[in-house]
């Protein structure tokens, strides 16, 4: 018999959603919370990234609240599950929009729901911080509300391909998901790494929900790689492929991927030592305010703040810095403050040009050492020499 039960749950939150919405509609008064709109992937295949930007979301109302608020009203979350799913992100934002009627939003996780749901936010006008996308396709059509606060996703494997070049690593493979930000990253890491002059052998591209890479990584066990850079919106691709890369005696001299998060450690033990990952942050950079956010999560939320956390909390600051200093939440001031605005978050730098298009941010690049990410590039904030290169595995 065909399981129902998904598509139930899913209406049942649709349907509950719509009824309660009937009854939470009212006209503002200066004593209501200005009620800020999200989804967040809960649950599903975005969930790791998704429940951990959703902390950081809460985080940064409990921190504006304590701070006497914004424009003199305390801040609330709305934030609901879109269950990694774009359909279901599409209609909670259009019901947070239009039946809920909250008086601002914030983008969900990564590039496919901000794809999904931006000419949602575009056709009612409403400014859109993503905190977590970062396709450059997205802000190239002609979208007037929607902000980049991520570096570039073709730039999510240049450091990787930065560091295997400083290394004299010629001949390199590249593995991406079939979804919108892999592939922007996994082909904006093949022309970084023919720019270098280098040889891209293996260029793999596979669908969402694959478990098995042995065919992929005997074609790349052949061809002799030295670097294989992998680009994926799951974390359980990533260990996957490393698993499976030790069952099968695959040797790299650098194994790298578009995330680092400490779930990837938490799951492979000391089979992550060695590998790299972009992480668009991390909590030994020196911007202002990071002790006392990563003090602030740890206390709160039990574990390390990851690069997702951070990006919605710096998202959901920026946001209320715009509002300070537009003065108000019409979405066209806010815009054109935006547009304009350069300033550096806990997350990091931003500025952007005329497509809300992220021209400051730039990522960083961190190694597995002892149990530990620590950051070995850029050159300017790394923090130690990266180990180099990855012993074959009967060597570990």
């Amino acid at each position: 018999m065909k399981n129902t039960r998904p598509s139930i749950y899913k209406y049942s939150i649709i349907l509950f959603i719509s009824i309660t919405s009937l009854f939470l509609i009212h006209s503002t008064s200066a004593d209501d919370p200005i009620r800020i709109g999200a989804t967040m992937s809960q649950s599903g295949a975005l969930s790791t990234q998704g429940i951990a930007a959703k902390n950081g979301y809460l985080l940064c109302e409990e921190h504006i609240n304590e701070q006497g608020g914004l424009l003199d009203r305390d801040i609330e979350f709305i934030i609901y599950d879109d269950e990694s799913n774009s359909e279901t992100a599409i209609t909670l934002y259009e019901k947070l929009i239009t039946d809920y009627r909250v008086d601002a939003i914030m983008g969900p996780y990564g590039s496919t729901l901000t794809e999904a749901v931006a000419p949602v936010t575009e056709r009612h006008k409403m400014v859109h911080i993503s905190p977590l996308a970062a396709t450059t396709s997205i802000w190239e059509q002609g979208r007037e509300y929607l902000f980049m606060v991520l570096p570039p996703a073709e730039l999510f494997l240049a450091g990787l391909i930065d560091m295997a070049d400083d290394n004299d690593l010629k001949l390199v493979a590249i593995i991406m998901e079939d979804a919108l930000f892999p592939k922007a990253a996994g082909m904006g890491a093949v022309d970084l790494a023919r720019e270098r002059g280098m040889d891209v052998k293996v260029i793999y591209t596979y669908r969402s929900g694959r478990n098995d890479f042995s065919h992929i990584l005997e074609l790349i066990k052949n061809s002799e790689i030295e670097v294989l850079g992998m680009a994926a919106s799951s974390l359980n691709d990533f260990t996957t492929v490393l698993r499976q890369m030790k069952e099968m005696d695959v040797n790299v001299k650098m194994f790298g991927t578009s995330g680092a998060v400490v779930q990837f450690r938490e799951q492979l033990g000391d089979l992550a030592e060695y590998a790299y990952g972009l992480s668009a942050w991390e909590p030994t950079l020196k911007n202002p305010g990071i002790p006392e956010f990563t003090e602030a999560y740890k206390a709160r939320f039990g574990v390390e703040p990851s690069f997702h956390a951070a990006g919605a909390y710096g998202s959901c600051k920026l946001f209320a810095k715009a509002a300070e200093e537009a003065g108000s939440l019409d979405s066209d001031a806010l815009r054109d403050i935006l547009l304009t605005m350069e300033t550096q978050t806990i997350f990091g730098d931003y500025a952007v040009d005329e497509r809300g298009y992220q021209t400051a941010n730039k990522g960083l690049f961190v190694q597995w050492q002892d149990g530990e990410k620590v950051i070995v590039w850029p050159e300017d904030v790394a923090t130690h020499e990266l180990r180099f290169p990855t012993p074959e595995w009967n060597e570990r």
